[in-house]
């Protein structure tokens, strides 16, 4: 028999660490003579000049759980990840292509994918037209909807999703069309390989006791946010954290966000009369869970609040999801989901009234109401779950989730009743409405 090659592909350092977790869970079952190579993606805007997993500080505890690092920017170059996918008629010679070049042979090829409807994870499960693919989560977009339709070639050939526990009690919608079963990966595991991660990282600063760790996700890159708002949003967040108590304040900046942030929030800090500390160096927020754990982590929809809470126990607050979730377009962005879980489970920063955290018992509801309302092709065995839920849980606190134009195309409670749709399209109806408005001005002048 030949041997089995598993090939795991990973873009983030976060992935790399859930990946080690689950070699070290026992979730590969191996025999003699298989290997384990590392694909490495490297999916930043600019490549060139952003170094890649496998150089990031903290790797190298992670590269002994494999047998080699490839890299897939390598093996496609001069194109980009996120944009090359081969014809159709070329496929069978790119598979013999990357069967030389990483020395595959006549190997049976197991694939290991992150992101799987989307470039670049979904190229190399079409070139490798019968591997058996197993997916794991890298984050809180997992628990969402499959953001594209995907080829039965690919999804009837996964076998399971594997996750981190993150909302404890919250299964995965991802890949469910395909009757995926989610297998929840350990968090001892997953925390072991966090310590031996941070055990490596002995530069990393000890930071102050009680300090308020803020966390940075560079939302303006993703067309979100304006730069001057996302400067605001962090203002916010050290305002937010010396109202609670917290006189030492430690920023995480995104890896790759502009360096104004820090210094509007330096100028903030010397206001507030607090100590500022900038973490210039790109590690994990985990790590600083591990090392310093802070007395508040403070985010927007930050993957890290999650672990934060559920694996370390760190009291955690948000700030800034309800004018994201408005701004979120289209609506079916893949990051409306780990949206709607910050808002609806994580207290709110500033404790404003009728903020309270969504009540667990709904929160399968929600997310079968989410799925469906965004990708209501892929989940129409969910339109009765989503007409339950929003019959019965749409109020002052939930309406933010949905928006009511896309309710009312699909025909849900909470759009506008059918009997009145026509409204917005009819001229005669939008005139009476302008005279009313000059009318209520002219009173009121």
């Amino acid at each position: 028999m030949s041997r089995t090659t598993r090939i795991f592909c990973v873009s983030t350092l976060y992935g790399a660490a859930t990946l080690a977790a689950a070699i070290d869970s026992g979730s590969f079952t191996e025999r003699d003579g298989d290997r384990r190579l590392l694909l490495v993606f490297n999916n930043s805007a600019t490549p060139e000049t952003t170094p890649p997993v496998d150089e990031m500080p903290g790797f190298e505890p992670l590269r002994d759980h494999f047998d080699a690092v490839l890299s897939w920017n390598e093996a496609i170059r001069p194109f980009h990840p996120g944009a090359w996918t081969p014809r159709q008629d070329d496929i069978p010679l790119f598979e013999r292509y990357l069967r030389l070049l990483w020395e595959l042979g006549e190997d049976r090829v197991e694939l290991v994918l992150e992101s799987i409807q989307v470039t670049p994870a979904l190229t190399v499960a079409q070139l490798f037209t019968d591997a058996p693919v197993d997916v794991y989560a890298d984050g809180l977009m997992s628990y969402g909807p499959t953001r594209n339709k995907i080829d039965p070639l690919v999804g009837t050939r996964v076998r399971r999703l594997l996750h981190l526990d993150l909302v404890p009690g919250l299964t995965p919608r991802l890949l469910t069309e395909f009757e995926v079963p989610a297998q929840i990966l350990p968090t001892e595991a997953f925390l072991k390989v966090l310590g031996e991660l941070t055990a490596s990282l002995p530069e990393l600063p000890v930071l102050p006791e009680n300090s308020a760790l803020l966390l940075g996700q560079y939302l303006s890159a993703l067309n979100i946010l304006s730069p001057e708002e996302e400067e605001d949003l962090h203002v916010r967040m050290m305002r937010g954290a010396v109202e609670r108590g917290h006189r030492a304040i430690v920023f995480k900046p995104h890896p790759t966000a502009p360096a104004r942030y820090s210094r509007a929030l330096e100028k903030e800090a010397d206001k507030l009369g607090v100590d500022l500390t900038v973490l210039d160096v790109p590690v994990l927020a985990e790590v600083l869970f591990e090392k310093s754990p802070p007395g508040l982590v403070v985010g927007c929809f930050s993957t890290a609040l999650f672990t934060a809470s559920a694996f370390y126990g760190l009291p955690v607050a948000r700030i800034g999801t309800e004018p994201l979730l408005d701004r979120l377009t289209p609506y079916q962005n893949s990051n409306r989901v780990p949206a709607v879980l910050a808002d609806a489970l994580v207290p709110d920063l500033e404790e404003r009234k009728g903020e309270a955290v969504v009540a667990a018992d709904t929160l399968d509801g929600l997310l079968d109401a989410l799925s469906f309302t965004m990708q209501p092709q892929i989940y129409p065995s969910l339109r009765r779950a989503a007409e339950r839920y929003l019959s019965q849980q749409l109020g002052t606190r939930t309406k933010r989730y949905f928006k009511r134009k896309r309710l009312t195309a699909l025909g849900l409670p909470g759009g506008i009743p059918e009997r009145l749709a026509f409204l917005p399209r009819n001229s005669t109806a939008r005139r009476v409405v302008r005279r009313a408005r000059a009318l209520k001005k002219a009173v009121t002048k």
